[in-house]
């Protein structure tokens, strides 16, 4: 069988990796890093139209999907750059473009190339990507009322919208929601990589009743938006850990001891080779997922896969990679424990291990 990309996503992949690689190199170059080298790669993927991707040719996009748009996530992985790529383009584009209406659609996702963020407020508290929200809203006239609480919103503190899944009555829906309403209230939320993310908490907060994502509700559409979120999220994982495995094994490579390279001590080679099972196994899972939902086929499956990888396999596989670095690896001035960092926080993204674990279990007994 034949698993290589297709043109088109071939071409997404190299022109991700030539951008982003130019943006990381300039960087270095310049002696900056951080939030400005972050605006910097945002800004050169809006000009070459990586941003806009998934938006519909009419609106000047490229009309393509979950897979092109993994493409790009993992190239941003691979160079832990701090842009808000994930929440953008895997939680709120995707969802808009699936399941917005046309109007919503025109309001929402003309500007993406100039950098406009969207994102979404999956979690709550105790309860990561439920599919029964705690989080309510009930009609007011021709408006909705949502309160509840919100954990872990990626760059809510620049958003233009926020995707707030809500219990409404009896059914399930999800509102696009102006950050600056009044009602909203966000408090910064620790990150290990120091990627900005927000505890939300709304408190009446009154939008109009054309605010709900699409012309449906039910849990259909939220599932729907959990899995391009987990998939978004593996697919960052997936870059962040060929990135970190690159480091490694370049530095057993090129680092000596008793005057050899690391890389010819069976323990080192033997480590190194586990972390490489690791890394095909997560990106296998993800990859296969977002082709699925490409061709709008069940993706379920993979993404349970993929998601107990990320959360199970993939930490301890970082924390080898920390140890074959020795002192290194944890050299603020070395990029390895950006990518460290980065994987802590995918993991708490996704739910931990518990439910990953939980859904695969639900999966075996009902088969």
């Amino acid at each position: 069988m034949d698993f290589a990309l297709e043109e088109t996503p071939q071409a997404v992949q190299d022109l991700a990796a030539e951008v982003l690689r130019r943006a990381s190199e300039h960087a270095e170059n310049a002696g900056t890093s951080g939030p400005g080298a972050g605006e910097a790669a945002w800004q050169a993927m809006g000009e070459t139209g990586l941003l806009s991707l998934a938006v519909p040719e009419r609106l000047g996009g490229a009309g393509l999907g979950p897979l092109a748009t993994a493409l790009v996530l993992a190239e941003v992985g691979k160079r832990t750059i701090a842009v808000p790529a994930l929440a953008s383009m895997a939680f709120g584009t995707l969802a808009v473009v699936r399941h917005g209406t046309r109007e919503q659609q025109d309001r929402l996702l003309p500007e993406m190339e100039s950098g406009r963020v969207l994102t979404a407020a999956l979690n709550e508290p105790s309860a990561p990507m439920t599919g029964t929200p705690h989080t309510v809203a009930r009609h007011e006239g021709d408006r909705l009322v949502l309160s509840g609480t919100k954990t872990g919103v990626l760059h809510a503190d620049r958003a233009h919208r926020v995707l707030v899944p809500v219990t409404l009555g009896g059914d399930v829906g999800v509102v696009l929601l102006d950050p600056a309403a009044g009602g909203v209230s966000l408090s910064a939320a620790p990150t290990s990589s120091g990627i900005p993310a927000s505890t939300m908490t709304l408190d009446g907060v009154r939008v109009p009743s054309e605010d709900m994502l699409g012309d449906t509700t039910g849990r259909g559409l939220l599932d729907d938006i959990h899995r391009c979120a987990t998939a978004g999220l593996c697919a960052v994982a997936d870059g962040v850990l060929a990135g970190a495995l690159e480091l490694t094994t370049e530095h057993l490579r090129t680092r000596e001891q008793f005057g050899r390279p690391l890389a010819t001590f069976q323990a080192a080679a033997q480590q190194v080779a586990d972390v490489y099972v690791a890394a095909r196994t997560l990106h296998l899972a993800t990859r296969s997922a977002c082709w699925r939902l490409d061709e709008g086929h069940d993706a379920a499956e993979d993404l349970d896969v993929a998601a107990l990888w990320l959360t199970v396999e993939i930490p301890p596989a970082m924390h080898t990679c920390h140890h074959l670095h020795g002192g290194l690896g944890v050299d603020t001035t070395y990029p390895m424990h950006r990518h460290y960092s980065w994987i802590k926080d995918l993991a708490v993204l996704a739910g931990g291990v518990d439910p990953a674990v939980d859904r695969l279990a639900d999966r075996v007994a009902k088969a």
